[in-house]
């Protein structure tokens, strides 16, 4: 059986270029919608201060609106799954930028205003909103930058403020005089006065809340990825085991098990004649004829419960009762034979009316206990199926040109699938014993003739 890959590990996002890709993509896809909101939402913004205030001095935030629009746009065009110098220098703009609007007042506004007074509106609830547009659009891992700017750049603005001149320090004096003696108060009420205590309390619940959408982020990834381990896993299966048994393989540590000895029906199937096929065709049809008889013959193996050990170029090898056995094993293998054929029948009416050559199809079939475990070196391991069984089988699916078969299987196979009953039921007849090349006892096999079988 081909490669299947066990896992006890999560893999780093960089061993997984798929994965890689995918999130490159979507943290694009998040980043293109996150842009386009933003473009829409500034552009509301912009025509409801031009009705709010319609004056020439509102120029100032449409010019800062402009330049936030920009700053998203070239976000777009930089961003991806890591965190880049690009892109941080970016989002230091974007931080920058809101602390102007919400910290420095508009130079062009002529009415009396302060730094100071701007913290009175209570405006830093605004960087919020770009950390939830930030979750949207960057990895969880560039939230922790985000914070940092954001407590450097808000900090910043509080000390630049608390050094400016006011243009109401009259208006200061009359609040001083009328609290007078409520210091507290005052400390809070006062216009020129911009108190510490909220500023490192909003730069806290940020940094919370921030760390609470990294943590999110990062648990979003890590299940990202033991997802994608896991639809590998299951693909890799599903290559082998039929549907109904793969999500209970993949439910396990180690879905095959230690190496183990337990009775197996091993099942080879081959093309009649394929090396003359090949001769007449060109390559491209060669393996599209190959590719539309992997298919049938694999739905064939999966449909009666087999599991699909390798394809053997113009053959397969298929086993009945790996991973683990059931007492219909061996009547499942036989089943599967004959629907072999019978698909094969269907398929050569349709080559026929398409004008092409009837494929003809060999199946040998042997019952017995056979070795399962892992062979081959670390980096490539491949589930085996050993033991004399395999060898008899494939001696069997050779034997059906000399005996004019379609369908030869042991009398051990037989026996197990229900004996002469089943043999008749399927149109099987006994052939006694046949020497098989490279083994010294005899096979008592039992032969499907080249006839459409009983149903």
């Amino acid at each position: 059986m081909r490669r299947i890959r066990r896992r006890t590990e999560l893999p780093d996002l960089e061993s997984n270029r798929f994965l890689h890709n995918a999130l490159d993509q979507n943290k694009r896809e998040g980043l293109m919608l996150a842009v386009k909101a933003r473009t829409i939402c500034l552009f509301v913004i912009g025509l409801f201060l031009i009705y709010l205030s319609p004056n020439w001095y509102v120029i100032y935030y449409e010019l800062l609106i402009v330049a936030f629009m920009l700053i998203g746009w070239a976000q777009v065009k930089i961003g991806r799954v890591e965190r880049s110098r690009a892109e941080l220098f970016l989002i230091f703009l974007d931080l920058a930028l809101l602390t102007i609007v919400l910290v420095v007042p508009n130079p062009w506004d002529p009415r009396p205003w302060s730094a100071a007074l701007q913290f009175k509106f209570g405006n830093f609830p605004y960087f919020f909103v770009l950390l939830a547009a930030a979750t949207l659009a960057y990895s969880w891992r560039t939230l922790v930058p985000f914070v940092v700017i954001t407590a450097i750049l808000w900090m910043g603005g509080y000390f630049w403020a608390s050094y400016q001149p006011s243009d109401i320090a009259e208006l200061s004096d009359k609040v001083r005089t009328a609290l007078e003696g409520y210091p507290n108060i005052l400390h809070f009420v006062d216009p020129g006065n911009i108190p510490i205590e909220p500023r490192i309390q909003e730069i806290l619940i940020f940094a919370i809340v921030a760390f609470i959408l990294a943590l999110n982020g990062w648990r979003t990834n890590q299940l990202l990825v033991r997802q994608a381990e896991a639809a590998r896993g299951r693909a890799n299966l599903s290559r082998h085991f039929p549907p109904n048994i793969v999500d209970n393989l993949a439910e396990r540590d180690q879905p095959l098990g230690e190496v183990r000895e337990q009775r197996v029906a091993v099942l080879f199937a081959d093309i009649v004649g394929f090396t003359k096929m090949a001769e007449m065709e060109t390559p491209e049809r060669i393996v599209s004829v190959l590719r539309d008889f992997h298919s049938r013959m694999e739905s064939c193996v999966f449909e009666n419960g087999g599991t699909l050990d390798k394809f053997l170029g113009d053959g397969l090898m298929a086993t009945f009762g790996t991973p683990e056995t059931t007492p219909q094993d061996a009547e499942n293998a036989l089943k599967c034979s004959v629907a072999m054929q019978r698909h094969m029948s269907r398929w050569n009416e349709e080559r026929k009316k398409a004008g092409l050559m009837p494929i003809h199809l060999s199946v040998g079939i042997h019952y017995g206990s056979v070795v399962l475990g892992d062979i081959g070196s670390e980096r490539r391991l491949e589930y085996a199926v050993l033991g004399d069984v395999v060898n008899v089988a494939s001696r069997l699916e050779a034997s059906t040109r000399e005996m004019k078969a379609n369908i030869v299987v042991s009398s051990e196979l037989m026996d197990a699938a229900g004996g002469e009953q089943m043999a008749k039921k399927l149109g099987f007849i006994e052939n006694g014993s046949q020497t098989i090349r490279g083994r010294g006892e005899g096979v008592t096999t039992w032969l499907h003739l080249i006839t459409e079988p009983a149903s």
